[in-house]
């Protein structure tokens, strides 16, 4: 049971955040709407990072980002983001599809170094380390489409730009 809650929230969380993604606006993919903020190119490359943590966590029982290589550099054109996004999300798929309740279930730790940030099971990191975080970024990117007057995608329903529908 907990494996077809985790792959169906997992399936529905990757499809929701390509159709956004399939929104990016290539002549505002370096644009940020503040100066602490990541450009629109380096948030959705992040969504990216996200997917190769989440890989991580079926992988490997435990993830140090101090031996971590840098992260993706944003990447400036849709098509790159797309191409990325969408084998990064095979190969999540064929994880989950060969996971099993046992290993979903076996801790999993997020470290820095020597400092332990978190200390779950594996079912649990990837819906808050994985997909939560995913959310979380999918989210401010549908910010900056509204910020840019580009339309949002509805995620769990239609959005304010999809009403007349």
């Amino acid at each position: 049971m907990v494996k077809e809650l985790i792959v169906g929230d997992a399936i529905n969380e990757l499809a929701a955040t390509r159709g956004i993604l399939d929104r990016l606006p290539e002549e505002h993919m370096r644009w940020r709407p503040h100066v602490k903020s990541m450009t629109l190119g380096g948030l959705a490359t992040h969504l990216i990072n996200l997917l190769n943590w989440q890989i991580t966590i079926f992988l490997y029982l435990e993830f140090d980002l101090s031996t971590t290589p840098l992260r993706l550099k944003p990447l400036e054109s849709r098509k790159d983001v797309l191409e990325q996004f969408d084998a990064n999300v095979i190969k999540l798929e064929q994880l989950l599809a060969e996971c099993d309740e046992k290993s979903l279930g076996e801790e999993w730790i997020l470290r820095n170094g020597d400092h332990i940030i978190l200390r779950q099971l594996r079912a649990i990191a990837l819906r808050t380390f994985g997909l939560s975080h995913m959310v979380h970024h999918r989210a401010q990117l549908g910010v900056y489409y509204r910020l840019l007057d580009i339309p949002v995608p509805g995620l769990y329903g239609p959005s304010a730009d999809e009403e007349g529908i």
